[in-house]
């Protein structure tokens, strides 16, 4: 059979000595909250405070867990900012790659129009062409359209505005030509030299003569 003794609902002699850490211990007699009593160990407080009363131990840890914070938050904020700058940077370095390789491509392309046009040109005058050797005469018209087909695979498109408005933007002016309907004036009559686009990029005006009414 279990004996136990209890005066004022406590135990008699028994101590309990509970660390709370952060400078304070709870020193407990018993069960009632009235035995409770705070004892200091004082080293680790800011300053080498001595005999701080709860209050001011309490006090003393938020400061610290209040700085702690602080240069945690500071940490992280510099890492969140070193992280979106570094994502920048390869986001600028990937636009400027890409920058890189879009101008070189339209500098080579560019420089083959001439080519091109010399194609037109032959094939222009239908009477001639007709007259070249048949052979002869499709192996070259398979190369004009081996090279359209390339360079269309990269991005290039001809511009022929035959029957449109005349822009000054889009449009180089050659000549004009005269017609009695109105509702032909400034509309484009003729087009001498193709234009071309570049991945919708105009990189050569159309050269074309204009309807003017008269």
């Amino acid at each position: 059979m279990i004996n136990n003794t209890q005066t004022n609902g406590r135990d008699d002699g028994l101590q309990k000595d509970i660390p709370l850490g952060g400078g304070v211990n709870i020193v407990s007699s018993g069960d009632d909250v009235d035995d409770v009593q705070f004892e200091s160990y004082n080293d680790d407080l800011p300053g080498g405070a001595e005999e701080l009363t709860p209050k001011e131990h309490i006090k003393a840890l938020r400061d610290k867990l209040r700085d702690a914070n602080a240069v945690k938050q500071e940490y992280l904020d510099g890492w969140q900012r070193l992280k979106a700058e570094f994502i920048n940077y390869k986001k600028r370095e990937e636009e400027s790659k890409a920058d890189f390789l879009k101008f070189s491509r339209e500098g080579v392309i560019v420089d083959l129009l001439p080519i091109l046009e010399s194609f037109h040109m032959a094939f222009a005058n239908k009477e001639a062409w007709e007259k070249v050797d048949p052979s002869w005469r499709t192996g070259v018209e398979y190369i004009h359209t081996q090279l359209l087909q390339v360079l269309g695979a990269h991005g290039l498109e001809e511009v022929d505005p035959i029957g449109l408005p005349f822009d000054p933007n889009k449009h180089t002016s050659v000549g004009t030509v005269i017609t009695a309907d109105e509702a032909l004036d400034h509309k484009i009559a003729e087009v001498t030299q193709l234009g071309y686009k570049l991945s919708g990029k105009l990189v050569r005006s159309p050269r074309v003569k204009i309807f003017v009414h008269g």
